[in-house]
């Protein structure tokens, strides 16, 4: 088994019929979202669980090189409808990060110049039982996907203490991540979430995560809806959320003239 020595972590949001044009970026069809994963297996790609990650990250055991982490943000009733079936029979497992307030309503925290905009549906307790049961593990992205960064200190401490409160009675005791809703994040919104007693915690910059990144700023690519299957085996290839041909070109010619450049050196 050749080893890795960087390992990608995928970020998805809903798994469903899109209601509008506007939506592709962050909903997927599950015939997309099934064509995607099989590509991936194919180049020898693996989802692995989130605490393999973790525990490569502090030296523990090895990876294997095309060895990834699926997530999915928000917590979407489409991923156990649409996503798990696929995932389970490729053998994978996933993490979801739940906006732990709104457990079997709908999302709807982002309606700012989008009122009139549908409304979807969050798992609710008892789904989330039965993907435990299926492979799935579940953490935080807060209370109410507020923007962390916008609160002031007593309010960031709720929103981080109540949603890790609130998944250790729903699933138990046990290391806790989050994902920061929007990706935002500074040093202060950091701190407190290393003193809300998170293990670590996800961005939404992508790129690689190698041994020695900052564990409360773990790199995500976000996989959009519009993503082609070559498309998204580019941008793992490329650690960037551009899977363009384009991308792969810049990025062969930027290594070409490096090899050139060191060569008449």
């Amino acid at each position: 088994m050749k080893t890795a020595d960087r390992v990608l972590v995928l970020m998805y949001h809903r798994v469903g019929a899109l209601n509008d044009a506007s939506e592709a970026r962050y909903c997927i069809t599950p015939q997309h979202f099934a064509e995607q994963l099989h590509a991936l297996a194919a180049r020898g790609y693996r989802a692995v669980p989130v605490d393999a990650l973790v525990r490569w990250l502090e030296g523990g055991p090895a990876l294997a090189e095309g060895d990834f982490v699926l997530t999915f943000d928000d917590g979407f009733r489409g991923v156990r409808e649409h996503a798990l079936p696929v995932l389970q029979a490729l053998g994978w497992p996933c993490t979801i990060f739940l906006v732990t307030d709104r457990l079997g309503g709908v999302d709807g925290w982002d309606r700012k110049g989008r009122e009139g905009a549908p409304t979807y549906p969050l798992l609710d307790a008892n789904e989330i039982a039965d993907m435990r049961r299926r492979g799935c593990s579940f953490h935080s992205h807060t209370r109410s996907h507020a923007s962390l960064t916008a609160l002031d200190d007593a309010a960031l401490a709720r929103e981080l203490a109540g949603s890790r409160a609130t998944l250790e009675t729903l699933v138990g005791d046990g290391d806790r991540y989050l994902a920061y809703p929007y990706g935002h994040v500074d040093d202060r919104v950091e701190a407190a979430t290393r003193a809300a007693g998170y293990r670590m915690a996800f961005s939404v910059q992508p790129g690689f995560n190698r041994r020695g990144v900052n564990p409360f700023r773990l790199r995500r690519l976000d996989v959009f809806g519009t993503d082609s299957a070559a498309q998204l085996l580019r941008k793992m290839h490329l650690g960037s959320n551009d899977g363009s041909v384009g991308a792969a070109l810049r990025y062969y010619a930027g290594r070409l003239a490096g090899r050139l450049g060191g060569g008449g050196a």
